[in-house]
């Protein structure tokens, strides 16, 4: 297993604002892939590329206080972007769509336990 360090910052954004906050994340990247098969041939004579996903489970998310001042509705997003900050490097997930949210609260804050995510492009920046 490949370890990474988070400088804490794993963040939902729309239009550029933060609107929740994760304490950690789950990352996984599917490749459709396709063989290629030849008449004649017992065996595919290669193997084609398909399209990519990002699946991405966030544990902890919690609603930023102006999102909830705001009146932002979670289950309403759609094409918002995650942003991870790790030392020297933000990883940017975007065209996101949420999948899947479990949600518990306790008094006086509003915690979806974990929100489960579709992204469309992975993008790391410096």
């Amino acid at each position: 297993m490949i370890e990474f360090s988070t400088s804490g910052d794993i963040s939902i954004e729309v239009n550029g604002k933060r609107l929740a906050v994760a304490q950690s994340y789950r990352a996984r990247t599917i490749r459709e892939s396709r063989a290629i098969e030849a008449f004649g041939k017992r065996s595919p004579v290669g193997v084609m590329a398909g399209r990519t996903t990002h699946q991405i489970d966030l544990s902890r998310v919690q609603l930023l206080d102006e999102a909830l001042s705001d009146g932002i509705d979670f289950y309403g997003l759609s094409g918002f972007t995650l942003v991870i900050a790790k030392p020297g490097q933000r990883v940017i997930y975007s065209g996101c769509e949420w999948s899947g949210i479990d949600e518990s609260a306790g008094l006086g804050s509003v915690v979806l336990e974990s929100v489960s995510l579709i992204a469309t492009k992975r993008m790391v920046l410096p």
